[in-house]
């Protein structure tokens, strides 16, 4: 099999450096360019960084993002003209933002989740099962930790979390959308979905969704110990993207969960 001709953007980013790093040891993969947001001397695994630009991703069949939704969508607008697929896993964007990446969808082929994980893609599909088997008269709650390096919170595995007890209870997820909190000991349920978020240490990620009734309490678990299984599941995404048409597509889709 021909090797798939990669760019990878936030170079200097802690994913983007274990993405780089996983690149090596893929066979599927050939690293063609390296991106970040300054100009930097330096070369990285033998490839001098550029800006996001035409020139960087000239010689690129996909992209893979993990930095911040403005970089994201400079990446985006400079994709879908040269007609490059890309693969996003930042988080932290807006309402408004995930519109605008749902109308470069229909230009170009991306895929993007809010976690590569196939442990956590999985724990989605079984909040969304369990969200619509315990139907109204059981409340809901999201608590992440993440290293303390993580600038937003709630995180995105967080907020994906959530609009999978939405889509159990067939809601719209941002009318559903509860309190953020940040690094609390407790916090409480409500009809809404409330999200706690700790921020600490070098933890990579550990997510938990709890489901209550007031006489019984049901845990969806998923604890994280290596950054590098978000890097494979990005490679495994880009690799099954190189076939699809244009369109907004996700980890559920790779994994294909019905």
């Amino acid at each position: 099999m021909k090797k798939v001709n990669l760019a990878i953007t936030g170079c200097l980013g802690r994913m983007g450096q274990q993405l780089i790093k996983s690149s090596k040891n893929t066979k599927n993969f050939k690293l063609v360019s390296v991106t970040e947001n300054r100009i930097i001397s330096k070369k990285i695994f033998g490839i001098k960084p550029q800006l996001n630009s035409e020139l960087a991703f000239k010689n690129a069949n996909v992209i893979i993002d993990f930095t911040v939704p403005k970089c994201t969508l400079e990446v985006l607008k400079i994709a879908s003209k040269m007609k490059k697929r890309v693969v996003i896993g930042t988080t932290g964007f807006s309402k408004k933002e995930e519109n605008l990446i749902k109308r470069y969808g229909k230009k170009i082929p991306i895929l993007k989740a809010g976690n590569m994980s196939l442990g956590i893609n999985l724990l989605m599909y079984l909040t969304e099962i369990t969200s619509k088997s315990l139907g109204q008269n059981f409340l809901s709650k999201v608590f992440e930790v993440h290293h303390k390096h993580k600038k937003d919170h709630p995180s995105g595995t967080a907020l994906m979390l959530g609009k999978g007890i939405s889509i159990g209870k067939k809601k719209d997820f941002y009318k559903l959308l509860g309190k953020k909190y940040l690094n609390k000991k407790n916090f409480p349920y409500s009809k809404k979905i409330n999200f706690n978020s700790i921020r600490k240490g070098e933890i990579i990620g550990n997510h938990k969704v709890f489901f209550s009734s007031g006489k019984e309490t049901i845990t969806l678990n998923h604890e994280a110990f290596d950054r590098a299984l978000y890097s494979e599941g990005a490679f495994t995404a880009a690799k099954w993207l190189m076939g699809k048409k244009p369109g907004l597509y996700s980890m559920r889709d790779v994994l294909n969960f019905k």
